[in-house]
């Protein structure tokens, strides 16, 4: 484990009881074919369910070109893949566009959890 990864463990509990007021999710939106999607799955997916971060903003995919669910509303839409969007009760609160490997990807979505709020 990264001294890099201890630290986002650590801000997540330190801030735990602020995010989790409200729901939080995190959609990834792929699309067959995208290698960064399947580097994604290779590097993080498989840990993902069992990490602070994964029991915090429990994943959902949904495809680009795909209709959004009814529950769901973004900012905007996505227009790359991965597009990861952490949802607060529904609600879009922020986005990481690209994945921008595994030791970026932890403390910008950490990060992110940090600073959901209820909409």
């Amino acid at each position: 484990m990264t001294l890099r990864r201890l630290a986002t463990i650590a801000l997540l509990l330190c801030l735990a009881p602020a995010a989790s007021a409200a729901e939080l999710e995190l959609v990834m939106i792929e699309q067959p074919g995208c290698i960064y999607c399947a580097r994604w799955d290779a590097e993080v997916a498989p840990e993902y369910p069992a990490t602070t971060e994964g029991k915090a903003a429990p994943l959902r995919r949904l495809q680009l070109r795909e209709p959004l669910p009814p529950d769901v509303v973004f900012a905007r839409p996505a227009v790359f893949t991965p597009t990861f969007i952490l949802l607060s009760d529904g609600v879009e609160q922020d986005r990481i566009e690209g994945y921008p490997g595994e030791d970026f990807f932890w403390p910008l979505l950490a990060g992110m959890i940090a600073t959901a709020q209820t909409p």
